[in-house]
């Protein structure tokens, strides 16, 4: 009885551990005076324009303009310029929210589109720190 105990306390504690590891946020770039137009756009170009531009974006969000990404959603700001560990398009790219329907770009998803690496969710960090512009 006591191992089964000891087991389950052991495999409950490395899931709190994995679950408090996966909401850690990478670090924002070191790199200075990064812009929408040089670095971030390209990045919003291979990852979310395809569904969050055009006629009919999804959410309401048009991420092929500095100002659609300002504007954010239906629903709101994604950008809290200044502050980018609480801009909710942060904890989208970076999959750290607790519905896995706001994770962007969604896993799975029919475009193929893979996740945004540390490096890249690090420089939109930057980019927002900085002001977003």
């Amino acid at each position: 009885m006591k191992s089964t105990q000891l087991a389950l306390a052991a495999l409950a504690a490395t899931f709190s551990f994995a679950v408090a590891a996966s909401a850690d946020l990478p670090p924002a770039a070191t790199k200075t005076g990064v812009t929408y137009a040089t670095d971030i756009k390209p990045i919003f170009d291979t990852s979310c324009v395809k569904c969050h531009s055009g006629d009919k974006p999804k959410a309401r969000l048009h991420m092929d303009t500095l100002e659609g990404v300002l504007k954010g959603t239906k629903e709101g700001k994604i950008v809290t310029a200044g502050d980018s560990a609480n801009s909710f398009i942060i904890k989208a790219v970076a999959h750290t929210t607790t519905d896995h329907d706001s994770w962007m770009p969604p896993i799975p998803n029919k475009a193929g589109i893979k996740p945004l690496t540390p490096e890249e969710i690090g420089l939109i960090r930057a980019w927002i720190d900085q002001g977003a512009k």
